[in-house]
């Protein structure tokens, strides 16, 4: 594989042990320098290339194993042409790279110095074989220009119907040069539209018969055309104005190549780091059909934990289907081998839940190390929430969003809340400002969402009702239009009966779900505190006919304060009518529809997320230092990381790599911290001479329960919200969007353009 280099920078923010550079003469390390330091190449020939060239006696008799370990060489030394930067996070050194720029005198200027890196001293013979060897290759590359000339020379006479070609050489003539051109300029003007998040089809659909308009595809070719391009210019020239330069067709044939090439990026560096885990986003909406957003979770060459984008998958009803096409797309379409997939998790959408756990669950099947978690970007307690199979909490649910998007459309709505809210809490101003801040984040997404919301209820409906009967124009008619619709929805006694009962099921587990967000030691813990929170709500479903008394008496108690009448919901009442016999009260009928589903659906849910390998997997964050202490360095991670045997480079000695690794810490200096985060832990400078302990982390790392410690590379998640806000649900584009959300991914051009000419050699 290619050499790759890291910065600098990113050393001096991890701490890590400083890289000097091998060259002689140089005194550049990676703690004070922004380049790339790379190491020397394991490839025996190529690596005896770079000492040669290094002048470095004393790296005359290390193999090439020991060279790559602990031999650096900064970027200094290599030609601009050798380096290639492909993304923010590598630096990439080309495959037949060799360093050749090197201070090989300025040393002589201080004779008396002690010279760390001694410089080899050359005889005359070998002085002058390296002139000669520099005469060669002058003399090569002299030749290959003159050849290279002579073949073009020949390849214009050929097509102006000169000379035949030599048989066996097959150049392009000037037609296929020509194509490659313009196919190369319609790649670059998609890649700009996907970049900058411009649609494809952007004109008006409502102009007159008989006249033609151009799509944005179009207007920017021509834009190019006018600019200069000579390629579009010959081929279009001739075209009539009014006519689509490039077919719909063609374009998503490019389009899906395009996108293919992007993802191909990502998911190589997701091969070479081996173990992956799967995490997938709600389902949306891309131009009327629904789409399931899918990322990966791996840890680059850097140790760094990252979640990228990389694709959208149609959403099927069927959820076996879903289950086969989910497979399928990722095994045989973007080439993951699912064996070495460790970890799996989804953040559904209300409805979607169950559909989501047959997918789960036939992964399982097949894979049984791809543990099925929770997603560390969504609240446990939001996550169960959206998984009741109740109808009445779904529609609690899509009402609470969309109360809190109402208000943070309108600024001037927030602050007519933050006076309502001052009113209402004049004798507690405390918990009014706390409540004021809540309101201006996406509150909904807490792991306190119901508590929040039930403080929050009379100021929302007053402030609403205040919006809905206001006669001046202070408001538009979507917002009091809004106001009126959410104030109804929020003043139905379905909706606070179920809003309290959620809030009174879901504080069993809020503690433990804030906990599985929080830093290392507290998921370590939580994992522990499972069994007590299961017991809770075995308790609570023993003696559910008394805790429900008491929730039902709070949601009455509530709707009493907003004026609500107490009362069935309709649709029930309407499908009771004539029924004699009825004589259900709202009490039981709320018991039976919606506290004991609700709290059965969490015990099950629980047990199933937290499996006994995933409670095993997060036993083994005791190999955290910072747990260790927290354990007095008592653990025992060898009987929980048996079920990671098959993942370790030495499973043999993983007993006592894991003393050592304890006694390493336990009897650490007094001035050394313990590290806190996985993060930190495979960032150390002597991780590497812990082989199995490093493999673990990496595994335990790309779990979904695991959050990201470093947001900048998280930004996978945060970039494809942003492209689904603000792209209007029409001008969504699967492929657009892959080229919008990973934008600073390389892309071969030349690659794409011989992609598309051996898919498509009739166009």
């Amino acid at each position: 594989p290619p050499a790759r280099g890291f910065k600098g920078a990113a050393a001096r923010i991890t701490g890590t042990m400083p890289n000097f550079c091998a060259a002689p003469n140089c005194t550049r390390k990676s703690t004070q320098s922004d380049l790339a330091f790379f190491r020397f190449p394991r490839d025996p020939v190529r690596c005896q290339r770079w000492v040669e060239n290094c002048r470095r006696a004393d790296l005359e008799d290390k193999t090439p194993d020991q060279l790559n370990k602990h031999y650096r060489l900064c970027a200094k030394h290599f030609e601009t042409s050798m380096i290639c930067k492909s993304s923010p996070y590598r630096t990439v050194l080309r495959d037949n790279a060799v360093p050749t720029i090197f201070d090989l005198t300025s040393h002589l200027n201080n004779p008396h110095s002690r010279h760390r890196k001694r410089i080899k001293e050359l005889s005359e013979d070998e002085i002058r074989t390296l002139k000669q060897q520099k005469i060669d290759k002058a003399f090569e590359r002299e030749q290959a220009t003159r050849e290279l000339d002579e073949s073009n020379e020949r390849n214009t006479i050929s097509e102006e119907g000169g000379e035949e070609q030599e048989e066996g050489a097959v150049p392009l003539t000037l037609e296929e040069r020509e194509n490659k051109d313009y196919l190369k300029s319609l790649f670059e003007i998609l890649i700009l539209m996907g970049k900058q998040n411009i649609p494809l089809d952007g004109r008006n659909d409502e102009f007159p018969k008989g006249i033609f308009a151009s799509d944005n595809f179009q207007a920017l070719l021509e834009y190019r055309i006018n600019a200069g391009d000579e390629v579009l210019r010959k081929r279009f020239e001739m075209t009539a104005v009014n006519l689509e330069y490039c077919p719909k067709t063609q374009q998503k044939q490019m389009l899906e190549i395009c996108e293919n090439c992007i993802r191909e990026e990502t998911l190589r560096e997701v091969r070479d780091s081996h173990f992956f885990s799967i995490v997938t986003d709600e389902v949306v909406d891309i131009a009327g059909e629904e789409h399931l957003p899918v990322l990966v979770r791996f840890v680059d060459d850097s140790h760094n934990l990252r979640e990228e984008f990389i694709g959208f998958l149609p959403f099927e009803a069927d959820p076996e289907i879903l289950a086969v096409k989910f497979h399928t797309t990722v095994t045989e379409k973007w080439g993951l081998n699912m064996e070495y997939c460790r970890g799996q998790a989804y953040i559904v959408s209300s409805g979607f839940a169950s559909k989501m756990k047959v997918v789960a669950t036939r992964l399982l099947e097949k894979y049984p190390q791809a543990v099925y978690t929770l997603c560390s970007s969504c609240a446990l307690n939001v996550w169960l929430a959206k998984s009741i199979p109740v109808v009445g909490v779904s529609i609690a649910l899509g009402t609470i969003e969309e109360v809190c998007c109402l208000f943070h459309q309108s600024p001037q709505l927030l602050v007519e809340l933050d006076n309502t809210i001052s009113v209402l809490f004049q004798n507690n101003e405390e918990k009014g400002n706390e409540l004021k801040e809540i309101c201006r984040s996406q509150w909904t997404g807490r792991h306190d969402t119901f508590e929040v919301l039930v403080d929050l209820m009379q100021a929302l409906v007053l402030c609403l009702d205040a919006v809905g009967n206001d006669s001046s124009v202070r408001w538009n008619n979507f917002i009091a239009g809004r106001a009126f619709v959410l104030s109804s929805a929020l003043t139905d006694f379905d909706f606070i009966v179920t809003i309290v009962i959620l809030k009174n099921a879901l504080s069993f587990t809020r503690a433990f779900g804030k906990n599985l967000q929080g830093q290392t030691s507290d998921v370590f813990f939580a994992a522990s505190s499972l069994t007590a929170v299961l017991h809770s709500l075995n308790e609570v479903m023993e003696n559910i006919e008394v805790y429900h008394e008491f929730w039902f008496e709070e949601a009455t108690n509530l709707a009493a304060k907003l004026d609500v009448q107490i009362k069935l919901p309709g649709k029930f009442r309407r499908a009771q009518q004539g029924n004699l016999d009825s004589e259900i009260t709202s009490e039981n009928y709320y018991k039976e529809i919606l506290s004991v589903p609700t709290v059965e659906h969490i015990i099950q849910e629980l047990k199933d997320i937290f499996s006994e390998q995933h409670l095993k997997a997060l036993k083994c964050l005791s190999l955290v230092p910072s747990v260790m202490g927290q354990l007095k360095f008592n653990t025992s991670e060898e009987h929980h990381a048996d079920m990671y045997k098959n993942d370790l480079p030495n499973p043999d000695t993983l007993s006592a790599e894991l003393h050592c690794w304890r006694i390493k810490w336990k009897h650490r200096g007094k001035d050394i911290e313990l590290p806190t985060t996985i993060y930190e832990a495979l960032h150390l400078p002597d991780i590497r001479f812990f082989p199995n302990v490093y493999a673990l982390l990496k595994v335990l790392c790309i779990l979904p329960v695991m959050k990201v410690e470093n947001e900048k590379y998280g930004i996978g998640r945060k970039r494809l919200k942003a492209y689904l806000k603000n792209t209007l649900t029409q001008q969504r584009s699967s492929n657009l969007a892959l080229l919008n959300i990973n934008f600073d991914i390389k892309h071969d051009l030349d690659l794409m353009v011989d992609t598309y000419i051996k898919l498509y050699p009739v166009k």
